[in-house]
């Protein structure tokens, strides 16, 4: 079950969060039956749908079951559109069939981030500008949502609150032992937070967050306890270990010496 601990009830003084990963399994193994990651059979929507050429999963890979529609959450059609800074890049400029492999695993992580984050946080839309950056939308209220999966050549020390600066801070194991760290810290000088989790997966840096609508006055709508156990089920490490497998960001390296 999804905490609804209030905003800032942990501190950096406190325990750490209890090991995540029993619960999830067993809630994993629950909801498995009816909800398995279908990158395969969207991709092959897609396909029907003009992209065709675009593969998700390797030659010979068995694809994830479909998900049921009567399970499938349902979102907004289309992307949220988002104009990028002079020179920058955006899905647009990809070719045809990785743009549409981007979009297959936008559409999933929506349907995912839609069933785990708590109720009444918002309605969850990819957006055009990159793979990692989506946004919630509660009522006239924007919250800008990235989930990157950042292929990594560095050694990526094990999350703590040592150091953290302000906020609160809570650390946890997720599922396979994976250690990981929350962060709430002001953003700006509006007195709003932003929420957000980092952990290393396979070969990658992930990157959990939510920022506040500061131009509304009001604090991303999620704690760190809320965060980490998104990032604590099976479904949403079914979105990790793909984009792990297949990355679609640029490589993270170390600059001056980190």
């Amino acid at each position: 079950m999804l905490l609804r601990h209030a905003m800032g009830a942990a501190s950096a003084g406190l325990p750490p969060l209890p090991d995540l990963s029993g619960p999830a399994r067993a809630e994993g193994r629950r909801r498995a039956g009816r909800r398995r990651l279908a990158l395969g059979a969207a991709a092959l929507a897609v396909a029907a749908a003009g992209a065709a050429g675009t593969r998700l999963l390797p030659e010979g890979s068995a694809a994830p079951a479909v998900v049921p529609a009567a399970t499938a959450p349902a979102a907004p059609v289309g992307p949220v559109h988002i104009e990028p800074a002079p020179g920058e890049e955006t899905m647009a400029d990809l070719p045809d069939d990785e743009r549409s492999r981007r979009e297959v695993f936008q559409n999933e992580a929506v349907g995912v981030l839609q069933e785990l984050l708590p109720q009444g946080t918002g309605t969850v839309r990819r957006t055009d500008l990159n793979v990692s950056r989506y946004q919630v939308e509660r009522g006239d209220r924007v919250f800008v949502l990235i989930l990157s999966v950042r292929p990594s050549t560095r050694s990526v020390a094990i999350p703590s609150c040592a150091g953290a600066k302000g906020g609160t801070c809570v650390t946890a194991t997720l599922l396979d032992g994976v250690k990981a760290r929350a962060t709430t810290e002001p953003v700006g000088s509006g007195g709003v937070t932003a929420t957000r989790a980092t952990f290393a997966y396979g070969r990658s840096e992930v990157t959990l967050s939510l920022s506040p609508d500061e131009s509304a006055g009001v604090s991303a709508p999620v704690t760190n306890e809320q965060l980490l156990t998104v990032a604590s089920d099976p479904a949403f490490h079914e979105l990790l270990r793909y984009a792990d497998e297949r990355p679609m960001e640029p490589l993270a390296t170390s600059v001056g010496g980190g």
